[in-house]
């Protein structure tokens, strides 16, 4: 008898096949957002569920849950929309989707430095008013080449960042809870501290998980360490981010600026953000290719069929 799954957003063709094939599925097919109160009713009858990094699935949540809900596989290379701890204690697993979507996150990292520091967005408008001209000094922006380049995480996703800001010539800066192996820094330099790492960022790339010590880890005191005229984007989460004091910065110049991908509150952002000519902005696109999406929605499953034929499943993370 097939286990029974949720699954709570649309998956692409190939991988919705797929978990059909293997699973008793309850799909939602009319892409409604489900809130927390829907999962945990309609994943009474399931014995797991797959769940997407917009869904939020608290202690409160979790408590909630049947007994009969034995893992969660999260679509996701982070899992801070789950408590993990709370679903060890219920005897859940906790599953992520890491690896698959390194190099395209990474891509989008890059994009952001350049949209942000050549002034993409300010061009733009000006293109689609077909009435600029030419000048000496129309939107200068900032050349990343031969930069110092600060990446807040060096996992996956912030190696991958820097092995493509080496073919502009950049310094590689980085922080990190540990300092990485000679192999894998390639040369780059590690600095043990915040302060540090921002006081050597031109640029600075934020693609490190989001944890309680990460959240609002950019803010007032933490800008100010940054070089003036700094270009900073953010890849990883919205939170790491304090939005009112990256706003007073841009405003006063401190940041030349700012590439989001992804922010507090999404889809809804701070609107002052949106008042602001030096922000380049993205609607969370960083897995957002056909290929890693499918590679995302097989991991998902591979853990499922995994962890429901006994074994332990590859991703799990607690």
């Amino acid at each position: 008898m097939k286990k029974k799954v949720l699954v709570t957003k649309n998956l692409l063709k190939e991988t919705e096949e797929r978990v059909k094939k293997l699973f008793d599925v309850k799909l939602n097919k009319e892409e409604k957002p489900y809130t927390t109160e829907d999962i945990v009713e309609l994943s009474k009858d399931c014995d797991g569920i797959l769940c997407f990094g917009t869904n939020k699935i608290d202690a409160s949540a979790i408590d909630k849950l049947s007994n009969k809900v034995k893992i969660i596989a999260n679509y996701a290379v982070g899992f801070g929309n789950i408590d993990i701890d709370a679903a060890a204690k219920k005897g859940i697993v906790v599953t992520n989707t890491p690896e698959v979507l390194t190099e395209a996150t990474a891509d989008i990292s890059i994009l952001l430095l350049l949209g942000a520091s050549r002034r993409a967005y300010e061009g733009r408008k000006f293109a689609e008013e077909q009435s600029w001209s030419w000048k000496t000094d129309f939107l200068l922006g900032k050349q990343m080449s031969n930069r110092k380049l600060g990446i807040l995480g060096m996992g996956r996703i912030g190696r991958a960042v820097a092995k493509r800001a080496r073919g502009f010539g950049m310094e590689i800066h980085y922080h990190n809870r540990t300092k990485l192996a000679a192999h894998l820094e390639e040369g780059a330099i590690y600095h043990d501290n915040i302060k540090s790492l921002f006081n050597n960022s031109e640029f600075l790339s934020i693609n490190c998980p989001a944890t309680k010590e990460t959240t609002n880890l950019v803010n007032e005191q933490s800008i100010n360490y940054l070089p003036d005229g700094a270009v900073v984007t953010n890849a990883a989460r919205g939170d790491i981010i304090d939005d009112t004091a990256m706003i007073k910065a841009m405003k006063s110049g401190k940041v030349f600026a700012l590439g989001l991908d992804v922010y507090n509150g999404e889809p809804k952002i701070n609107p002052e953000y949106l008042k602001l000519n030096n922000l380049f902005l993205l609607p969370h696109l960083g897995s957002a290719t056909i290929r890693t999406r499918i590679d995302m929605g097989n991991r998902a499953i591979d853990n499922l069929e995994n962890f429901f034929q006994g074994k332990k499943p590859k991703d799990q993370v607690n």
